[in-house]
């Protein structure tokens, strides 16, 4: 067990496992890590209709997050869905006591791909301490308009960007569809344009790929630029893997 590298994936359950914790661990293991999973949701879905989602009580939450804490050296977390910002802030500060510099990085999943709304209304003042805690956030146009509903995507990307890291996925993009922006550093800025020769097809759980590979090349000590460069092209390969809905991590880092 020394020679392995762990990371945490805190998500849900996707019974299609295109997204979710499921998504995540496959993600992980191509990248050579051992996936371990908190369970926050139990969702009834496929890749294209959404049920129901049953949240996990808090106190199993953290009870599943401590034990794991207990007996792993964990480098890197992806947190993905969660009941509720202040939960979510309670799993960051317990995260930051196990280990103030481990890798975090927060998929705001505020909404299903097949359209079910997760939260309708969150405490934007716990959200911003959350993001305080967090090495990365990587939403989408969607939901970056969704955080700070009163502020331009522009003035939302000043805010957050004292405070964390942001990826920012162009695949909701109206004028430039596919090319991703990170913010980083505070006054630092990655553009990444497309850059697959393959036809992109839409994917189920895309959102939840992307963040868990960009959790990975952190763990594995990359540069801000270097990670973010590598999950762009792990991404792609991913949303060209098939015509699906459901891809497949037959990744090859050329």
């Amino acid at each position: 067990m020394k020679n392995i590298k762990y990371i945490l994936t805190i998500a849900g359950i996707d019974p299609s496992s295109g997204a979710g914790i499921t998504s995540d661990i496959k993600t992980f293991e191509t990248h050579n890590l051992y996936g371990l999973s908190v369970c926050t949701a139990v969702t009834v879905q496929n890749d294209i209709e959404f049920k129901k989602c049953l949240w996990i009580e808090k106190k199993d939450v953290l009870n599943q997050l401590g034990t794991l804490l207990e007996r792993f050296k964990i480098t890197a977390v992806k947190i993905g869905v969660i009941a509720s910002w202040d939960l979510l802030l309670e799993v960051l500060i317990t995260l930051r006591k196990y280990n103030p510099e481990i890798k975090i990085v927060l998929d705001p999943i505020l909404k299903a791909s097949a359209g079910f709304t997760f939260h309708s209304s969150q405490n934007l003042n716990v959200f911003e301490k959350v993001l305080e805690h967090c090495d990365f956030i990587t939403p989408n146009y969607e939901e970056i308009q969704e955080i700070f509903p009163d502020k331009s995507i522009e003035d939302t990307i000043k805010v957050m960007v004292q405070k964390t890291n942001i990826y920012l996925k162009g695949g909701h993009r109206m004028d430039k569809k596919g090319w991703d922006e990170v913010y980083y550093d505070v006054d630092k800025k990655l553009v990444l344009p497309p850059i697959s020769t393959g036809v992109v097809f839409e994917k189920h759980g895309s959102g939840c790929v992307l963040s868990s590979a960009l959790a990975s090349y952190l763990s594995q000590g990359l540069s801000i630029e270097e990670a973010c460069t590598n999950t762009k092209r792990y991404i792609e390969q991913f949303l060209t893997s098939n015509e699906t809905l459901l891809g497949t991590h037959n990744y090859e880092n050329s």
